[in-house]
């Protein structure tokens, strides 16, 4: 998606690099022969919303979630697709996973920025081909409070913080999978792998 938040040509290539085709999109109509859709995001929350709902890409990236649809949201992209978040007063989400997004903690210095280790948590096509201990990198000052059901892996900055999320059609990753390294190249190969065990 193409709405003006996003770090799109190394998103663009990191994707390539792990066999996508890659159209951009900034339009409702151009998503809906599209095998995932995926939204990446830097900045703040509610300017990216607004950007997404003044396109009309709110309303359809909500259909094509909730009919079923493959979406993967990317740090801000991720946080998005929560309910609500806190960051600059309350701003409502897409709503397509459970919880909201919250300030890191006091105590630990703002924003978190640089690499982390990943815990996984559940098993997921997603993380098949990483283990516990792989590092990922970050940049947020804020993290998504939902229900442990849903976190795939997490990692510990001043707080236990969601680093993989999934429910349904609908993963997300806190950190930037393209900055990531071989790390990243095989997350997103395990998104291609959690695609085809969805067909």
């Amino acid at each position: 998606m193409d709405y003006g938040a996003g770090n799109l040509l190394s998103v663009e290539r990191a994707l390539q690099r792990v066999g996508f085709t890659v159209a951009l999109a900034s339009r409702p109509e151009e998503i809906q022969d599209a095998a995932l859709v995926v939204l990446p995001g830097v900045g703040a929350f509610g300017p990216a919303a607004r950007r997404l709902q003044e396109a009309g890409l709110w309303e359809a990236l909500r259909s094509w979630a909730q009919g079923g649809g493959p979406l993967l949201g990317l740090c801000l992209g991720m946080q998005l697709l929560f309910e609500e978040s806190e960051e600059d007063g309350r701003h409502q989400g897409l709503g397509l996973l459970p919880g909201r997004v919250v300030r890191l903690p006091g105590g630990v210095k703002v924003p978190h920025m640089g690499w982390n280790t990943l815990t996984v948590v559940r098993a997921s096509p997603v993380t098949a081909h990483v283990r516990s201990g792989a590092h990922a990198y970050f940049v947020h000052s804020y993290y998504a409070q939902t229900h442990r059901r849903y976190v795939v892996a997490e990692t510990v900055y001043g707080a236990t913080i969601p680093a993989v999320v999934e429910r349904r059609g609908v993963v997300g990753f806190q950190f930037h999978p393209e900055k990531s390294g071989e790390v990243g190249r095989r997350l997103l190969a395990g998104v291609r792998e959690w695609l085809e065990a969805r067909r």
